[in-house]
């Protein structure tokens, strides 16, 4: 028997089965040991007003190598249960934040 594969109308939109979702957003703590808290936006209208209206959550990920710093945009996927709240993993740095580079107050002072 010789299977055939059916074209349907929308198919080629929808991801393949097995395919991790992944969310994009600014990094907003690293205070914690190989987690990052990354804040994901969206847009949706209001269910009675039909007003656009911004929506928040955060996500809990695993940053096995701590290169994530607060402010970069980064790309997570998700993954097994690593924790209670870790269900997320760091997959890149989209763009690093212009005060991830930046000289430390403390490295500025000058001692007289």
């Amino acid at each position: 028997m010789s299977e055939q594969k059916v074209q349907v109308a929308g198919d080629a939109e929808r991801a393949p089965i097995g395919r991790k979702a992944e969310k994009v957003g600014p990094v907003v703590s690293t205070k914690m040991q190989k987690t990052i808290v990354v804040q994901v936006s969206r847009r949706v209208p209001h269910p009675l007003y039909k007003r656009i209206v911004t929506k928040h959550k955060k996500f809990y990920a695993h940053d096995e190598t701590g290169t994530a710093r607060v402010g970069d945009i980064v790309r997570i996927v998700e993954c097994r249960p690593l924790s209670k709240l870790k269900r997320w993993m760091l997959q890149d740095v989209v763009r690093r934040s212009a005060l991830a580079g930046a000289v430390a107050p403390a490295a500025l002072d000058v001692k007289v």
